[in-house]
């Protein structure tokens, strides 16, 4: 199609993909990109807004009607660009038809999704026919699951040696005083992570079908830390991390493992706070919030009263401008392994791990500025370095597909992206 755009952003006129909107015009500069949702006038005013907020005219930029419920309007919203960001979840309700649509129309796929379930079914039903028609699907390309991800291969890019096993540390803090309470998510975060919950038995089902054969064990194993624990590492008190991280990077050292016949690597992930009663008071929350999205009654509860629930974490509103611009996150991980020797697949180095590394990827807003910027330059990464990404496509977590690509850098060259960097190596 001669005038097929290089991105569309689906969703935007939606929380994350207005933000999305915003940061496009910097990350995407001179490619040819436009939006896409149901409704004309949302999609004009966030152009408007969006385009004042970054003190340029947006009015050019091509809007397209697609609607969820509408798959010929799926079908040729897709047809109408090389790569899709798909801002419109929760994907465990509205992924699949996108991505179907993409994979018909021969267009790759970029979504921001944190839901384990709706990955790995991705996986399992569209993997295949994704590489026929040489086009990529990839998830998780915000802060669920970007820095743990990349943060890993960036560990073993600066690893001189052979790495066993990656701790994650996640901290949040926010300059210049209180918040205005608004909460620091919005309620589709809030959706996904409550269904995602309810459903997750329904994970052990998918996995059997989509790695049939078990990994090998590696010595010595990771063990997990006590549920609660101070940290010399970050100097906090710090909690299991519930997110999609260890999932993600999981998936993606198992393909390593497999395609490239690495020593896969170990990985847990953890939650930081500053005291032992911050933790203890989320630890409480997690529980009750665990207990209530198993039963229909107290899902209605969680999503009726998302501020209740979540102690003012999350809200219908999210968080203010304000509020996501005082907003920093910092991911320290810490890495074991042996100085560099000859090993191999069948081959264990001897003795306890001797050698570390320490890094930290860093970055403002991580929910709706990193966010959005990690997301639009996973799509330019695909369009412009995808010589370096496995086979001919595929569906696959972003450290399996950007592993030898330009991504890093290319999420260092912007002021809301991230930074990753080496603490100590020893």
């Amino acid at each position: 199609m001669a005038d097929r755009l290089d991105v569309i952003i689906f969703g935007a006129s939606g929380f994350t993909g207005k933000y999305t909107v915003y940061e496009a015009v910097s990350v995407l500069g001179d490619l040819k990109w436009g939006i896409a949702g149901r409704n004309r006038k949302k999609l004009e005013d966030v152009l408007q807004d969006m385009g004042t907020k970054a003190n340029k005219s947006l009015k050019n930029i091509p809007i397209i009607i697609a609607d969820i419920d509408n798959q010929s309007s799926l079908l040729e919203m897709a047809r109408r660009c090389r790569v899709l960001v798909n801002c419109c979840g929760p994907y465990r309700f509205y992924g699949e038809p996108v991505v179907r649509a993409c994979i018909e129309a021969g267009t790759h796929h970029v979504d921001v999704s944190g839901e384990p379930q709706y990955m790995e079914t991705m996986q399992l039903k569209y993997h295949d026919k994704a590489k026929e028609r040489n086009i990529y699907v990839v998830s998780a390309c915000g802060f669920d699951s970007i820095p743990a991800d990349m943060g890993v291969i960036f560990i073993e890019k600066n690893f001189d040696g052979v790495v066993n096993s990656v701790e994650t540390y996640l901290q949040s803090y926010t300059k210049g005083g209180p918040t205005d309470g608004k909460g620091a998510l919005h309620y589709g975060t809030w959706e996904s992570a409550v269904y995602g919950l309810a459903h997750a038995n329904e994970l052990r089902g998918i996995r059997q079908k989509l790695y049939p054969e078990k990994m090998p064990r590696f010595q010595p194993v990771l063990k997990h830390r006590p549920l609660i624990f101070r940290s010399e590492i970050v100097d906090g008190v710090c909690l299991p991390f519930p997110g999609s991280d260890r999932s993600v990077v999981m998936r993606s050292q198992r393909f390593l493992y497999e395609q490239d016949k690495k020593r896969p690597i170990q990985m847990h992930a953890y939650v930081a706070f500053g005291s032992y009663l911050t933790a203890c008071l989320v630890a409480m929350a997690a529980v009750t919030f665990g207990l209530l999205a198993k039963f229909s009654f107290g899902r209605r509860l969680l999503l009726k009263y998302p501020s209740l629930f979540s102690f003012g974490f999350a809200s219908h509103e999210g968080p203010s401008e304000a509020d996501m611009e005082r907003t920093y996150f910092t991911m320290t991980m810490k890495a074991l392994g042996w100085p560099k020797l000859e090993t191999s697949l069948t081959t264990e180095p001897s003795g306890s791990p001797t050698k570390s590394l320490m890094v930290r990827v860093s970055g403002p807003n991580p929910g709706y500025g990193s966010t959005c910027v990690a997301l639009l330059s996973t799509a330019k990464t695909i369009l412009r370095d995808s010589s370096k990404m496995p086979s001919t496509g595929g569906v696959y977590p972003p450290g399996a597909a950007f592993a030898k690509t330009g991504l890093i850098s290319e999420l260092e060259k912007h002021e809301h992206g991230m930074k990753f960097e080496i603490l100590a190596n020893k």
